[in-house]
């Protein structure tokens, strides 16, 4: 009987041993997997902590004025062609407080010329709210220029690149609020200046993407009266978050609402006072949305898509229906850029985040405004591709003005398809 018995678990076994196997290569691929995240995730950490000393920002703020640099040190990461520097400077709040950021500036390798180097002020996009997330405490800092960065060092040109306000160091988000951003943007032209390696002039252009587009056209509309003493010469502007109250209409109920509501979310009331998430934000997103705007957005797609997945909406209404959130979003959409100041706009046509229809309806009022605008219209290019793929393209454009080279307006040429419509006023 005994040996029946074994007899019978050994032929189970052998009957089974192929998902036995399987089950336990799972186990320890699954065991694998935690260690390996576990590590990846001390390591992040880790590296973080040894930065916060560079970040913390002086308590009390001494006296200082917008541009100024705090401190600066080595970035440790060098693009081609040049030296990077991890920098925290004076900026202002859109009340005109003094305030703080962070950011990098890349000087190039090759003798400065003689009347000074021209500066490109980048502007980057959405990454979410936590300090972690700043670009510049990144431990591949300049992943997101990488196509353009080495380009724009040969061509010896200062290159700023600001973290924003808030972000990296201590501060509330400003985020989508043109005037902060603007003032972030050209002030790290200013603490460009005061590097004393880079041998800038005043004459410079702007460069953002996505939030970072946003950014540089509300600097484009601040220029003159912000910072009469620089030369404002182009801007370039890659899928600008810019026409907002269509955006926010046509993504509310998407899941792209998961990746920038809870952004928007834990920073418009902060400087809109009386504007409610109450009054447009479902019950899912009000119980999260603090959690997930203070998270890296990279670290958030897997929840972006599950929650897509299953149709679970941010929004319960749409936010330009709701008086408050209409004025909101259409304050901060800027101005259109004047005649003297060239500006391009590159959209990727396949752009699930910022709808190409949107930047249509953008383009379209810039040029009904006469603005000298040129377009750059993208194939098969989605949204975090297209800095990286515009970029080497925007390098050379960004010269020819540089050299006062005329641009062709494109306003006059079709537009690849129908601008998005102007939401009604509530």
């Amino acid at each position: 009987m005994t040996d029946n018995k074994t007899r019978n678990r050994f032929s189970w076994f052998r009957r089974h041993k192929v998902w036995t196997a399987i089950f336990v290569l799972v186990l320890l691929g699954l065991a694998a997997w935690g260690i390996k995240t576990w590590y990846s995730n001390y390591q992040a950490t880790k590296y973080q902590d040894s930065l916060d000393s560079f970040y913390t920002t002086p308590n009390p703020l001494p006296p200082g004025k917008p541009g100024q640099i705090i401190r600066s040190e080595p970035l440790g990461t060098n693009p081609p062609n040049g030296t990077g520097y991890r920098v925290m400077y004076y900026t202002q709040l859109p009340n005109g407080t003094l305030a703080v950021s962070s950011g990098m500036i890349f000087v190039p390798s090759a003798p400065a010329p003689a009347e000074g180097r021209k500066i490109v002020a980048w502007a980057h996009g959405t990454v979410g709210l936590g300090d972690n997330c700043a670009p510049s405490r990144q431990q591949n800092p300049t992943s997101a220029i990488s196509t353009w960065i080495g380009d724009m060092m040969s061509r010896n040109y200062v290159v700023t690149a600001t973290d924003y306000t808030g972000l990296g160091t201590a501060g509330e988000p400003y985020y989508l609020v043109g005037e902060s951003e603007a003032r972030d943007v050209l002030n790290s032209v200013r603490a460009a200046q005061g590097l004393l390696s880079s041998s800038a002039s005043n004459n410079y252009a702007l460069f953002g993407h996505s939030q970072g587009g946003h950014a540089v056209l509300w600097a484009t509309q601040l220029a003159g009266s912000y910072a009469p003493e620089l030369r404002l010469v182009a801007t370039a502007a890659g899928a600008p978050a810019a026409e907002l109250p269509a955006l926010l209409q046509e993504q509310y109920s998407t899941g792209a609402a998961w990746a920038i509501g809870p952004i928007v979310s834990a920073s418009w009331p902060n400087y809109y006072s009386g504007l409610s998430n109450q009054e447009v934000v479902s019950s899912a997103g009000l119980r999260n949305y603090q959690r997930l705007a203070y998270r890296c957005l990279v670290d958030e797609t897997a929840n972006i898509l599950i929650r897509s997945a299953i149709k679970q909406p941010y929004y319960k209404s749409d936010p330009v229906r709701e008086p408050d959130w209409y004025n909101a979003a259409n304050n901060q959409v800027p101005q259109a850029p004047p005649p003297s100041v060239p500006t391009l706009i590159a959209q990727g046509l396949t752009d699930n985040v910022v709808l190409p229809n949107t930047t249509a309806l953008l383009i379209q009022q810039y040029c009904n405004k006469n603005s000298n605008i040129s377009t750059m219209w993208l194939g098969q290019t989605g949204h975090l591709q297209l800095a990286l793929i515009a970029g080497p393209t925007i390098a050379e454009w960004l010269q020819a003005r540089f050299e006062g080279q005329p641009t062709q307006s494109t306003c006059t040429q079709p537009l690849p398809l129908n601008p998005a419509s102007i939401p009604a006023t509530p």
